[in-house]
C-alpha cells in the first residue's frame, strides 16, 4: 500500500525536525571541537550541501502534492523500509562518533580516527545513509524526478566533500582506513 499524501508530508516534517535537532547537536559538538583546537575545512561546499538538503525536502513535498505519479505498492514499501534503514545507519554513525560527529568537517589535530562500530567495515556510513535516503524518500510517493535530480546533486557534492574530509583527516586516517571500503563492506570468502 502506498502511504497517503498526509502521512508522507508528516514523515517529511518529522525528518525536517530531525535535521534541525542534528544541527543543534552539530553546533554543540563544533563548539567542543573548536575548544580543543579543532580546525574547520570545506566551508564553501558546506553551504551548498545545506541548501541542497533543504531543497530536497521541499522538492519531495512539492512533487508529492503537485505531480501524481503511479507507484507500485511494493516499490513504495521498499522505499519506506530503505528510509528507516538509512535512519538506523545514520544514528549508528552518530552514536559511534559521539562528540566527534558533525555536519561540518572539523578536525582535531593529533586525535586518532574512530575505527570502531560500523567504521570497522566502511569509512562513511553516514554518507551511505544520506545516499539511500535521497534515493528512497521521494520514491515512497512516486517522486522519481526528485529522486534522480537529488541523487545526482548529492553525488556531485560528495565527490567534493569526501576527498576534502579525507585530506583534512590526514595520514592517521589514511593509515587506519587504507584497507576499509568507502561505502560498501568488502565481502570476504571463507
Amino acid at each position: 500500500m502506498v502511504i497517503s499524501e498526509r502521512a508522507y508530508l508528516l514523515l517529511l516534517a518529522l525528518l525536517a525536525a530531525e535535521r534541525v535537532c542534528e544541527l543543534f547537536i552539530s553546533r554543540r559538538n563544533a563548539r567542543r571541537a573548536f575548544a580543543h583546537g579543532g580546525v574547520e575545512v570545506g566551508q564553501s561546499h558546506y553551504r551548498v550541501m545545506v541548501m541542497m538538503h533543504t531543497l530536497f525536502l521541499a522538492s519531495c513535498a512539492a512533487e508529492s502534492i503537485l505531480v501524481v505519479h503511479a507507484i507500485s505498492p511494493i516499490v513504495s514499501a521498499i522505499a519506506l523500509m530503505s528510509v528507516f534503514g538509512a535512519q538506523f545507519l545514520r544514528y549508528a554513525a552518530v552514536v559511534t562518533l559521539g562528540e566527534r560527529w558533525n555536519t561540518r568537517i572539523i578536525v582535531m589535530p593529533g586525535v586518532a580516527p574512530v575505527t570502531r562500530g560500523m567504521y570497522r567495515w566502511i569509512r562513511h556510513p553516514n554518507y551511505v545513509a544520506v545516499a539511500i535516503e535521497i534515493a528512497a524518500l521521494p520514491l515512497i510517493r512516486g517522486g522519481w524526478v526528485t529522486a534522480v535530480v537529488f541523487t545526482i546533486a548529492n553525488a556531485l557534492i560528495l565527490a567534493v566533500r569526501i576527498p576534502a574530509e579525507e585530506r583534512a583527516l590526514g595520514a592517521n586516517y589514511s593509515e587506519a582506513f587504507g584497507s576499509v571500503a568507502r561505502f560498501f563492506p568488502h565481502l570476504r570468502g571463507g
